[in-house]
């Protein structure tokens, strides 16, 4: 692999059945390589960065999992927000009782959809969200595919952030390594994958396009593991600022 252009392969989680014990600890294995990478440290953190004018009521997570990750995240809001409608939109339904109990008592009212993400980027019946979340997931698309997604958030979110593995060496190196924390061989595998078909530079800006003067945008590097994307509606900002100050 060489870190100068992307390499976008199927991994093996996502076409073993859920239930298959591979895949269920495989999923185990990404809840501690999100803890590795601070994921939701990170997406709080960006948050914050977007500094939007008033708390989002309506917010997606796109290729959501089990919802763990969005999870830790809410708890470590600083406010906490409450009155939540959150959206999880995956392939395959992993939300628990105990997940969603959680999300309640936060204050938010989570529901599952079971979809092909690109389904859900031509379906423009639902109302805008507030605010769309991706992480670990938009590694998965390339080419014209990942640009329509792009495209389909702009149009169906006010704000958006993305969290994704950042295509270099150093990345490279700790997906050779997730053995070291018990990984099974899905994982590994998969981990090589995700960091060759990762982001680096202000690729994922590409993708979404000319966001004009509406948008402001942001793409950067979290060491040591993970690229950013994040944009956000001018108009749904308590402080703008020119489009400029954030490319």
């Amino acid at each position: 692999m060489t870190v100068s252009s992307r390499l976008v392969v199927p991994e093996l989680l996502d076409e073993l059945a859920p239930d298959d014990p591979r895949a269920e600890r495989s999923r185990r294995d990404l809840q501690r390589i999100h803890k590795f990478m601070r994921s939701a440290a990170i997406l709080r953190q960006l948050i914050a960065k977007l500094r939007l004018a008033a708390a989002p009521r309506r917010i997606i997570e796109l290729g959501a999992g089990d919802g763990t990750l969005m999870l830790a995240a809410a708890r470590s809001l600083e406010p906490r927000w409450s009155g939540i409608e959150l959206t999880l939109l995956d392939r395959v339904d992993l939300l628990t009782d105990n997940t969603r109990d959680a999300y309640r008592r936060l204050g938010w009212e989570v529901r599952s959809i079971r979809m092909d993400v690109m389904d859900w980027a031509r379906n423009t019946a639902e109302p805008p969200y507030d605010l769309c979340i991706a992480s670990l997931f938009l590694h998965h698309f390339e080419g014209p595919q990942l640009a329509a997604l792009m495209r389909a958030i702009g149009h169906r979110a006010n704000a958006f952030i993305a969290c994704e593995p950042q295509r270099d060496a150093l990345g490279r190196i700790a997906a050779l390594s997730v053995g070291l924390i018990g990984a099974n061989a899905v994982t590994r595998g998969d981990a090589v994958k995700s960091v060759a078909a990762g982001f680096r530079g202000k690729e994922l800006g590409a993708a979404w396009g000319d966001a004009g003067d509406d948008w402001m945008i942001d793409e950067f590097r979290d060491r040591p593991f993970t690229h950013c994307f994040m944009a956000v509606r001018r108009a749904c900002t308590s402080t703008p600022r020119t489009h400029a100050d954030h490319r």
